[in-house]
């Protein structure tokens, strides 16, 4: 079935934005954004996507382990209480995955409230990823209400939130500990220094671009924020037109199926 004759809905969704088979781990960023590529509209993205938008995130949600944002993120779109419909549940319990995907943010700067609807309205656990140099007593407070991995030692290279720039989180080392935590298929849903962090580690394995069919104008940034200036060749993976928005899907031409690090 071509894709302009592909019917918009949760089943046909399953199917186009299936994951690798075998990956032991598998970075899948989504995003929105306008003709003119602004990523958000009075500062949020929401306002960019339609019904077909959201339903592809949930359909990436349900098939991800782990769905993966940065500080900023959190605290700008109201991240809490996530979570797959129980339709989506059931198929990942028929597919041996957990009901629901957890949720990680990625901060250095550790500036969340452990109060926040990001953990008090979690279905699962939340994992907080940071680095040895974050503030012990941030730490403590958030192991309360998450695990937290400490990935790198806060000298720079890695990833940060807004707040304190793309500091010092070790990606890579990040990715392996999920692995090893057998949650390797990462959605990452921003934001724009996160996916930058990730693109100069060379991490991102497919990204998943809803183009909204407006114009927006005004001095909203990209999806991509602080990575190196360098080629890298995607491939086109679908097409999909859903009424005037365009759900597309790339992946990287070079990726091997990887492993974690011993």
């Amino acid at each position: 079935m071509s894709d302009e004759e592909m019917t918009i809905d949760r089943a046909s969704l399953l199917e186009a934005y299936a994951l690798p088979e075998g990956a032991a781990r598998h970075v899948r960023m989504n995003f929105v954004a306008s003709l003119d590529g602004a990523v958000s509209i009075d500062g949020r993205s929401g306002g960019l996507g339609n019904e077909a938008d959201r339903l592809a995130m949930q359909v990436m949600r349900t098939l991800a382990d782990v769905v993966l944002v940065g500080a900023g993120t959190v605290r700008v779109e109201g991240y809490g209480g996530v979570r797959v419909g129980e339709a989506d549940a059931a198929w990942r319990l028929e597919h041996g995955r957990a009901p629901q995907p957890r949720l990680a943010v990625v901060s250095s700067a550790l500036d969340l409230d452990p109060h926040h609807p990001f953990f008090a309205k979690a279905v699962e656990r939340p994992i907080v990823v940071t680095h040895a140099a974050a503030p012990a007593e941030r730490r403590d407070a958030l192991s309360a209400v998450a695990d937290v991995l400490v990935c790198g030692g806060g000298d720079g290279g890695g990833a940060g939130d807004s707040a304190a720039g793309d500091g010092s989180v070790d990606l890579e080392a990040m990715l392996d500990s999920l692995a090893h935590m057998g949650i390797g298929r990462v959605l990452c849903e921003g934001g724009p220094r996160l996916f930058g962090a990730l693109m100069n580690a060379d991490l991102v394995d497919e990204l998943c671009l809803s183009l909204s069919p407006l114009l927006v104008g005004g001095t909203a940034g990209r999806i991509s924020r602080g990575a190196a200036e360098m080629e890298r060749s995607m491939h086109l993976v679908h097409a999909i037109p859903a009424g005037d928005l365009l759900l597309l899907r790339y992946s990287r031409a070079d990726r091997r199926q990887r492993s974690p690090a011993a």
